[in-house]
């Protein structure tokens, strides 16, 4: 296996930064390019009813401010850019369907292998959207590495 192009997906939580020191690991292991994706989620009103959905459904989506966009690309650039060293490096962001945008990024950029943390969300939000992790898992086309700290609690969480 030829792993030339390493991604690695985050949402800023704790079980991203696991996974990050695993693609930093890899990335200098194989002397692979690392890229570093971030997704903004679309924007839900919480005013919807399951009633106005419907008609809900039918506007554009809003987009994030470029501003914004910029501001998550600088973060990704403070937490990242010192621990990665001479490793070559592209930060991504993306906005919408969270695993959807990963996927086409993959897609689009020939990534050999993908590294992601198992949990991001918590509680309600993992129920409500799932795992990011595992649709991506099922529709990547590449290798997937989801990282699973042992020493990290999983609280209220159930396969």
């Amino acid at each position: 296996m030829s792993i030339k192009k390493i991604a690695y997906s985050t949402d800023f939580s704790d079980h991203a930064e696991d996974a990050f020191e695993s693609a930093l690991d890899l990335a200098r292991k194989y002397e692979a390019s690392l890229h570093i994706i971030h997704v903004v989620p679309p924007m839900v009103n919480p005013m919807l009813t399951d009633a106005t959905s419907e008609v809900a459904s039918f506007e554009p989506e809003i987009e994030p401010e470029p501003s914004f966009m910029q501001k998550i690309e600088q973060q990704m650039n403070q937490m990242y850019k010192d621990r990665i060293g001479n490793i070559e490096c592209e930060f991504v962001v993306l906005s919408g369907h969270v695993s959807t945008e990963i996927v086409k990024c993959l897609e689009e950029k020939s990534i050999d292998l993908v590294v992601m943390g198992s949990y991001g969300m918590a509680g309600v939000g993992l129920v409500v959207f799932g795992s990011v992790a595992k649709r991506v898992s099922h529709k990547a086309p590449c290798s997937v590495m989801i990282v699973r700290k042992p020493d990290r609690t999983y609280d209220n969480l159930s396969d």
